[in-house]
């Protein structure tokens, strides 16, 4: 069916030691790993020495997260984005993560989009000479740039970028932006994340994102069955950024139960 992988977020008051011994632990096929954490990336650990750990976990480093605001390029932006591309290589991750602007910053579709190509143009030769895959993800955020999954595949393929560029599926964002085509043959990686109170999409934060259970407003479970019904086979990986998340005391029984959870119910379908 597919694997389930873990973004460091999920665990985010934990070592990448914890990270690693979590994710083995649930027989996870990768990690995300974060640069955004109030802490040193792989806390301190060479990347070369952190890539042969988890390595030695039985686990792939998915992809080095993140170019944040990566679409309001300037020579700073393309120099962190040239970094990381580095480490990348040193750990062997298979991707970088670029996550756009989430601003409310006023610019008309068809200049978003000329820029969104623009800055897709000049990081595609780099991501080419790095042997790395960049997974766009879209926020469904109002305030965001790039709200559109469509917007991303329409810009790739004006490139014709297709081998350097993936799309991220957020179970929440695709929510809160309203929907609309998977693009499943687009896509890298999925992140899952489940939103229990009832309210408005538009209402939603990232505070309100736990481990997908029966009580999930955002049809976590309809989404990965229409990835899965459109081809989808590459890794399913949890992303929640709720503090009660982070809290939790036994996260390996947390992400354990929300694993089962998941599979019972996409097996429950398919019968």
């Amino acid at each position: 069916m597919f694997g389930f992988a873990l973004n460091h977020m999920t665990l985010a008051k934990a070592s990448y030691a914890e990270l690693l011994k979590i994710s083995e632990a649930l027989e996870c096929v990768g990690i995300e790993v974060r640069n955004d954490l109030n802490r040193p990336l792989f806390d301190g650990l060479s990347a070369k020495a952190a890539g042969q750990a988890a390595r030695d976990a039985n686990l792939s480093i998915l992809a080095l997260a993140e170019v944040c605001a990566f679409d309001d390029f300037s020579p700073e932006k393309l120099a962190a984005a040239q970094s990381l591309m580095r480490l990348a290589v040193d750990c062997g991750a298979q991707a970088i993560s670029l996550i756009p602007r989430n601003d409310a910053h006023s610019a008309s579709d068809i200049e978003r989009q000329d820029n969104l190509i623009g800055v897709l143009r000049q990081l595609q030769p780099l991501l080419e000479d790095h042997g790395l895959i960049a997974l766009i993800e879209p926020l469904g955020f109002s305030s965001c740039s790039l709200r559109s999954k469509q917007d991303a595949v329409a810009a790739i393929g004006a490139l014709d970028a297709a081998h350097c560029f993936k799309l991220v599926h957020d179970t929440f964002h695709h929510h809160v932006s309203g929907g609309g085509p998977v693009f499943a043959e687009h896509t890298g990686i999925v992140h899952v994340s489940g939103v229990v109170d009832a309210m408005a999409a538009s209402q939603m934060l990232d505070a309100d994102r736990i481990l997908v259970d029966e009580h999930d407003q955002l049809g976590n479970i309809a989404q990965l069955r229409q990835l899965l019904e459109d081809g989808y086979q590459g890794p399913v990986s949890f992303e929640a950024f709720a503090p009660a998340v982070h809290d939790l005391p036994d996260h390996l029984q947390a992400l354990r139960a929300s694993c089962q959870f998941i599979t019972s119910r996409l097996h429950q379908l398919a019968a």
